[in-house]
């Protein structure tokens, strides 16, 4: 006797900030061929190989620096989480004699525990620590910026961070990507630090914020974590700049192109779909930039359809 197909749905858990059905699904069918459209003409998406993502990501950075400091102008940059990348800008800006001394940089986030105390500088897992490490001490010290002028959100100045940056002028680039829950910078959905509606959301400046469970579940894949799910390496709070100081930049860059350790398996490749695709909203913070003039570079591997893969486990 053949068995009736029965149905079998379902809401998501609890703790997914978007959970919009009829959206994810529409989201999750956009095919490969597709993900470049979109209605804004301003929000310009190009799919591109992974190794060119990196090679446009430090080509972009040395050549802001480098037009900015031979035309004697100043450049101010919000910088993305340090990685051992940001060593071969160095070796670029070292190469050609860039002198940097008109060069502002401000990280865009830092880790902070469960007191919103700031993460020092010392600290060997955090932001400032690896920004120091891998571009400014990699720079010859007769071409670096004034050590003043490489900046991080700490206890001393997260207060008037956002002031810093503006009063520079506001920052001639921010470069971003989305996290698992979909988050800008450390701009994560549903943290109570940036509770408010959509147009009071995009005032909101820096300041100290809880992480939702999918970035300290993202972040405890990175390898400064030994990229093994240790979730207790990863701490509760971060302090991050706000969608003001995103708005207020004159242009941004957006990324997609993280999987997990340069396999096809990647936590990014349904939150790119709703973030370029879906609906504007805090629940998907760096869905914002769909509103703004962005250039957006997604990897071939983040573009390839959401579909079963019955040939794998995990």
């Amino acid at each position: 006797m053949k068995k009736r197909k029965v149905e079998f749905t379902y809401q998501p858990a609890e703790f997914i900030p978007f959970r919009d059905l009829k959206v994810i699904e529409r989201v999750r069918r956009i095919r490969k061929e597709d993900m470049a459209k979109h209605p804004n003409p301003d929000f310009r998406i190009s799919v591109l190989p992974g190794a060119e993502i990196e090679f446009l990501w430090i080509t972009d950075m040395f050549h802001r620096i480098k037009t900015a400091m031979d035309a004697g102008r100043p450049l101010v940059m919000i910088m993305p989480n340090p990685w051992p990348g940001y060593a071969r800008l160095a070796y670029l800006i070292n190469k050609f004699k860039v002198n940097c001394r008109r060069l502002h940089t401000f990280n865009m986030d830092e880790y902070a525990n469960e007191e919103g105390r700031i993460a020092p500088e010392s600290w060997e897992f955090g932001f400032a620590h690896a920004f120091k490490k891998y571009f400014w001490s990699n720079i010859d010290p007769k071409l670096r910026p004034p050590e003043k002028q490489v900046q991080g959100p700490n206890d001393e100045n997260i207060k008037v961070y956002g002031r810093m940056i503006a009063d520079l002028g506001g920052a001639d680039i921010c470069y971003s990507g989305p996290g698992w829950a979909g988050h800008l910078a450390f701009i994560d959905p549903g943290a109570p630090e940036f509770a408010g509606t959509f147009e009071e959301w995009k005032k909101m400046g820096p300041r100290v914020c809880t992480l939702h469970p999918l970035t300290i579940a993202q972040n405890s894949l990175h390898g400064s974590f030994g990229m093994s799910g240790d979730l207790a390496r990863v701490p509760p709070k971060a302090a991050t700049i706000g969608p003001a100081e995103v708005i207020a930049a004159k242009h941004r860059i957006q990324t997609h192109a993280i999987t997990v350790d340069g396999s096809f398996a990647s936590w990014q490749r349904f939150t790119t779909r709703l973030v370029l695709h879906g609906p504007v909203t805090p629940l998907v913070p760096e869905s914002l930039l769909q509103t703004l003039r962005t250039d957006v570079w997604v990897s071939e591997s983040l573009a390839e359809n959401v579909d079963p893969r019955w040939d794998k486990g995990y």
